[in-house]
């Protein structure tokens, strides 16, 4: 698993705050260009649930849900920004936006384009049908 650093953010206005586990090199992050990942802008990288260290403000944060119902999308409902969701793809962890940590302690950043609009193909090991 290699070495593990907190990473911290936050929404634009501050009052959502986290902190995640996670190797200073980030090298799986994702740019997905599903309807909802294109038009918020996000760049994002998995973690475990156990990964999430802490998530402050949870009470400012609106859940907005479509498609499947799955996924769980999380925006602070004072600035709009979207500081993490539950994918569908990984229903029982977290996607972090990349663009809402602070990035001191971050080495090194890839960024990986994902098909989103294709996600019954790009994820053919998820689908029930």
């Amino acid at each position: 698993m290699g070495e593990q650093v907190l990473h911290r953010g936050s929404c634009h206005c501050g009052k959502v705050q986290l902190s995640i586990m996670h190797t200073p090199d980030l090298i799986d992050m994702r740019e997905c260009n599903c309807s909802m990942c294109s038009m918020k802008g996000f760049i994002g990288f998995v973690i475990k649930a156990d990964a999430l260290k802490s998530l402050e403000g949870k009470e400012h944060l609106q859940e907005y849900r479509f498609n499947t119902g799955t996924a769980k999308h999380w925006f602070c409902k004072t600035c709009g920004i979207s500081p993490l969701t539950v994918p569908r793809s990984f229903p029982e962890g977290y996607n972090i936006n990349y663009r809402c940590l602070n990035r001191d302690n971050v080495r090194s950043a890839t960024i990986i384009p994902r098909d989103g609009q294709n996600w019954e193909a790009s994820f053919p090991h998820l689908n029930k049908s």
